[in-house]
């Protein structure tokens, strides 16, 4: 078994194309209108191949509600791996991210939280090394 797709809750699946595609850098690997549910991944373009985000309408109230707890308590809802972390957050920070604070050592790693957009905090780390 493999991780192929990880499943991330957003309120509007083309504000959240944009924002993962145009502000983050990621890259569009899937889009297909399937009547009820519209299937639509990103993924890193240094690993087309490699594991995909989905980017799933969030409908349901029970959901939603779900959601906006998590976003209120600032519980992130993915973490993203980057190489260099002062970089990644100067270059996205100057794209309008809007960061929780700079990078901080978290154990072994360091961690920047942000808001994207879309209904959900995300961590960006880096390994520790």
């Amino acid at each position: 078994m493999r991780l192929r797709h990880i499943l991330i809750k957003v309120d509007d699946q083309d504000k959240a194309l944009a924002f993962y595609t145009s502000v983050l850098g990621f890259v569009k690997k899937h889009d297909y209108d399937g009547g009820k549910a519209r299937w639509l991944t990103v993924v890193s373009p240094d690993e087309a191949d490699g594991a995909e985000l989905v980017l799933e309408p969030n409908r349901d109230a029970p959901a939603r509600a779900a959601q906006q707890a998590l976003h209120d308590a600032q519980f992130p809802a993915a973490l993203i791996t980057s190489f260099d972390i002062q970089a990644d957050f100067d270059r996205l920070a100057g794209r309008g991210v809007k960061f929780l604070g700079p990078p901080r050592r978290m154990g072994p790693v360091s961690a920047a939280f942000f808001d994207d957009t879309c209904g959900n905090f995300i961590v960006m780390a880096q390994q520790a090394g």
